[in-house]
């Protein structure tokens, strides 16, 4: 039974017996009569009552009892879809951690190399002027490679 079915039998109930203390109670000097008939039906009363307000817990124990291990699933999806964001955003900083040292890198390399190319031209002057023949130069297999923006 619904919530609002329970209140309405309850104020149905509540009505019958109503009518029936004020029936009974119009009988007049039959007041034993009217008290026989009123109090097994108070009790009555009491008894859907209770089985009302029983069924009421027991709906709200299952209602929890079904919905409960749902709850703990959605629960730890949203946990697992929070921790894939937080390792989405560190491997996105490592990333980019990882391309700035590379881009320092390079610089280093072009920095290194073009020192050991002014350092180079004094002895190559010098080899020069004492008349041997130039130096042969390493091939590397192309163009020193170029930095790139980061």
């Amino acid at each position: 039974m619904s919530e609002l079915g329970n209140r309405e039998l309850l104020r149905e109930w509540r009505t019958v017996m109503d009518s029936i203390v004020a029936s009974a109670a119009s009988v007049g000097g039959r007041s034993d009569l009217a008290r026989q008939l009123v109090e097994p039906m108070q009790r009555q009363f009491e008894l859907v009552q209770e089985l009302i307000d029983r069924e009421r817990r027991m709906q709200n124990e299952l209602a929890g009892r079904l919905l409960g291990p749902v709850e703990a699933a959605f629960d730890l999806l949203e946990e697992t879809g929070q921790l894939l964001r937080r390792q989405a955003e560190a491997l996105e900083a490592a990333g980019r951690a990882l391309e700035d040292t590379a881009g320092l890198a390079l610089t280093q390399a072009e920095l290194f190399e073009r020192t050991i190319a002014k350092l180079r031209k004094p002895a190559d002057s010098a080899r020069a002027v004492a008349g041997l023949k130039p130096r042969a130069r390493k091939s590397d297999g192309g163009e020193p490679r170029r930095r790139r923006p980061v």
